[in-house]
C-alpha cells in the first residue's frame, strides 16, 4: 500500500489556533473515512523547534519536528499565519525564523498553502511572486501595499494558483483542505468529510468571504457610512447618479472623489456589489422567483440580475441557488 502522503502545519509563538487545528481535523477526519487499506494523510506540527508552543488563543500546542526536520518528503505544506490586534490595529505577523526557512522548503513540497495570514509570510519569502493571492480581508490592504508583486484580491474563500493556495480568515482554512481533499481523492469524500464535521456547506473557493458594507469599518459619525446605511434601506429604489451626492450636498464630481477615497470603489460599483450581496442572500434564504429579486434588490431585470452574477461570480443566479441555497428555505418556483 502507497504511503501516506506527508502534511506539515507550519506553526509559530502566537500562531492562530484554527489555522492549524482545522485542516489538520480535515485531513485527520479524510483519513478516518478513506479506512486502513487507502493511504490517507500523515499531519505533523513544524516550528522553530519541537515542543510546547503558546498559540494566540493561549492554548499550547506541540510540534512534532523542527523545521529542519520539515524539508524533505512533504507533499502539503500548510503556513499558518497570525494577527497582531493589539492598540486598536490589526496587522499580519511575520515570523523572521519562518520566512527564512520557506524558500528552502516551499519548492520542496508538492503544494504549498498560506493559510489566512500565512499569506504574508509566503508573500516575504517570495513565493507569491507575480501570483494571484487572497487572505484574511482585514490585513488584505497591508499585503498588497507590501507585495506589489503579489496580485491581491481579499474577496474570495480561496485562491489556486497551480502549487501555490492562499485562504481567507480562520474557518476558511477548512474550505481550502476540503478542496485539497477532493483533489487528491474526489469530491465524494470531500462532501462526506464535510458532513463528518457538521460543516454548513463545502464552498468553492469563488464564494465571497465578507460583506460589502461591513468592510468599509467606518466610525459612526462618517458621512459615507451613514449614507451607506440609507443605501441598505432603498436598495429596490432607482438611485440615478445625482441622487447619492443631492443626500451630502455635494457636486457629483466631488462625491464621486470623496466617495472613491473613503471605501476604495466607485459609486456605482458600491452600490451593484451591495445589491449582488442582498440578491446572493434572497437566493439563499427565500424562494423567491429571480424576477421577485431582481426588483428587490434594485438589479431591475433578470437580464441584469445575470449579467452582474456572471461580471462578479462567474455563475448564475440559479447555479448559486442550487450551491448555497439554506436547507431551511422552501424550494425555490420552477422556472
Amino acid at each position: 500500500m502507497a504511503e501516506p502522503r506527508r502534511v506539515v502545519v507550519v506553526a509559530f509563538p502566537g500562531v492562530e489556533l484554527l489555522d492549524v487545528t482545522g485542516p489538520t481535523e480535515v485531513f485527520s477526519v479524510a483519513t478516518r473515512l478513506l479506512g486502513p487499506d487507502r493511504p490517507g494523510y500523515r499531519v505533523e506540527i513544524a516550528a522553530a523547534a519541537a515542543g510546547e508552543l503558546r498559540t494566540s488563543a493561549g492554548v499550547r500546542l506541540v510540534a512534532d519536528v523542527a523545521l529542519d526536520e520539515a524539508v524533505d518528503g512533504v507533499d502539503t505544506l500548510l503556513v499558518a499565519g497570525a494577527m497582531d490586534l493589539s492598540a486598536g490595529r490589526v496587522e499580519a505577523v511575520v515570523d523572521p525564523v519562518v520566512t527564512e526557512w520557506l524558500p528552502l522548503a516551499a519548492p520542496q513540497a508538492r503544494r504549498v498553502a498560506g493559510l489566512c495570514a500565512g499569506a504574508h509570510l509566503l508573500a516575504a519569502a517570495g513565493v507569491l511572486d507575480g501570483l494571484p493571492a487572497t487572505t484574511h480581508w482585514l490585513t488584505a490592504g497591508q499585503l498588497a501595499a507590501d507585495h506589489p508583486s503579489v496580485d491581491v484580491d481579499p474577496d474570495p474563500i480561496f485562491v489556486r494558483s497551480g502549487r501555490v493556495w492562499t485562504c481567507a480568515g480562520v474557518t476558511a482554512v477548512l474550505d481550502l483542505a476540503l478542496a485539497m481533499v477532493a483533489e487528491d481523492h474526489g469530491q465524494a469524500l470531500a462532501l462526506e468529510v464535510a458532513r463528518a464535521l457538521v460543516m454548513y456547506v463545502k464552498r468553492p473557493g469563488g464564494q465571497s468571504q465578507f460583506s460589502v458594507p461591513l468592510s468599509l469599518q467606518a466610525p459612526a459619525d462618517d458621512r459615507i457610512d451613514a449614507l451607506r446605511l440609507w443605501i441598505q434601506d432603498h436598495l429596490a429604489e432607482d438611485l440615478p447618479a445625482q441622487v447619492l451626492p443631492d443626500r451630502l450636498n455635494l457636486s457629483v464630481r466631488h462625491f464621486s472623489r470623496l466617495f472613491r477615497r473613503r471605501t476604495g470603489r466607485t459609486p456605482a460599483d458600491y452600490l451593484e456589489a451591495v445589491r449582488l450581496e442582498a440578491a446572493r442572500r434572497l437566493l439563499e434564504e427565500s424562494d423567491r422567483s429571480l424576477p421577485a429579486i431582481a426588483a428587490g434588490t434594485g438589479l431591475g431585470s433578470v437580464e441584469t440580475l445575470h449579467r452582474v452574477f456572471r461580471n462578479r461570480l462567474g455563475t448564475t443566479p440559479a447555479e448559486y441557488r442550487r450551491r448555497f441555497r439554506s436547507p431551511d428555505a422552501t424550494a425555490p418556483p420552477a422556472a
